[in-house]
């Protein structure tokens, strides 16, 4: 750690203008009544740049519910002459500030409205709002400004470069045909295979956190976030493994459906969320163990795949593992990140 500040550092961080654009007339912070037309942009958005999967509305609307977010200040919002919803730029604070200070920028420019220089407005704004939130925390510790590109949007990428966010990882969707059967895996001695339940929403936060700790990118979960996710709509414990040890979680494999994706992908599934070994515990096949039971389960249930993204790079060699369990490769995103 450095005792300059993010401040010291970035040392010019003015005031984010609003975006201009002749298109455009109106520009404004978005507001819990815009969480419709921020859906829309991203429906319309991810027929083009992920047409596998869509985004749900509870998940934009989680987001003005939580207490480390305030889209007044951190969310602006374009509108056409007929009132339209044209575009949108996000530039959030995670809340997690214990290893370094990460702002996330997201956003989506409506396909009707691409390759007339909106995104380049979008994304001006975000990156100089997310400097401003880096200068205004005070901190010490380093300080991260990232963002996503899907493989297909080259053109998002080459905005974010041009405000000097670098890509730094690669991530792989990886789908398998639950149609095939599942290998049979020896349980260690110790180990039990149970569901998750919401009554150990608690324990499985620690045993992500412990799990995630040395991943790259990964921060800590906060409780207000877990719980969000844990309790959605979306999270199926059915087709969630957990492996106890002594009644720890040690493993476990998060899975959960959208009916919604059903038609994107042509296929009923469950998306696999969170995988993870706890690090006291790796090296003992727990990983693969729960994933199968997961699979199993969602094959009974009628599901006929199972969807993944994996760190292409990443350490634990998770790639190759999912290639063992019949995982395929389909599509690919990209991560940018410029740092302080």
């Amino acid at each position: 750690m450095t005792e300059q500040t993010l401040a010291d550092r970035i040392r010019h961080a003015a005031d984010p203008a609003m975006p201009q654009h002749p298109d455009v007339p109106t520009w404004r912070m978005a507001t819990r009544d815009d969480i419709d037309a921020i859906h829309g942009i991203e429906i319309a958005a991810g027929r083009v740049d992920h047409p596998t999967w869509t985004v749900p509305r509870d998940e934009i609307a989680d987001t003005f519910e939580m207490s480390h977010i305030d889209h007044s200040r951190d969310t602006v919002i374009g509108f056409a002459a007929d009132g339209a919803p044209v575009a949108y730029g996000s530039a959030i604070v995670h809340p997690s500030r214990e290893v370094r200070v990460q702002v996330d920028i997201s956003g989506a420019v409506h396909p009707d409205w691409r390759r007339r220089g909106i995104g380049a407005q979008v994304v001006q704004w975000q990156y100089a709002q997310a400097l401003r939130r880096l200068v205004e925390s005070g901190s010490t510790l380093p300080g991260t400004v990232r963002a996503y590109a899907e493989g297909s949007n080259d053109d998002a990428a080459k905005l974010l470069e041009r405000h000097g966010l670098q890509v730094q990882r690669w991530f792989t969707t990886m789908e398998r045909d639950l149609s095939q059967p599942v290998p049979a895996l020896e349980v260690p001695e110790g180990i039990v295979l149970v569901p998750y339940s919401s009554e150990r929403a608690l324990q499985a936060l620690e045993a992500r956190n412990d799990a995630f700790r040395d991943h790259w990118g990964s921060l800590p979960s906060t409780t207000e976030t877990w719980q969000k996710f844990v309790g959605g709509p979306l999270l199926r414990p059915d087709l969630s493994t957990l492996a106890l040890d002594g009644g720890r979680i040690v493993a476990f494999c998060l899975g959960s459906v959208n009916e919604e994706d059903w038609a994107a992908l042509g296929a009923s599934h469950v998306y696999i969320d969170l995988i993870g070994v706890v690090r006291s515990h790796r090296g003992r096949g727990l990983a693969p163990l729960v994933i199968a039971q997961s699979l199993r389960t969602a094959a009974a249930a009628g599901l006929e795949k199972a969807v993944l993204d994996v760190d292409t790079e990443s350490p634990t060699g998770a790639h190759s593992l999912y290639e063992r369990l019949g995982f395929v490769a389909t599509e690919r995103e990209r991560v940018l990140v410029r740092e302080f």
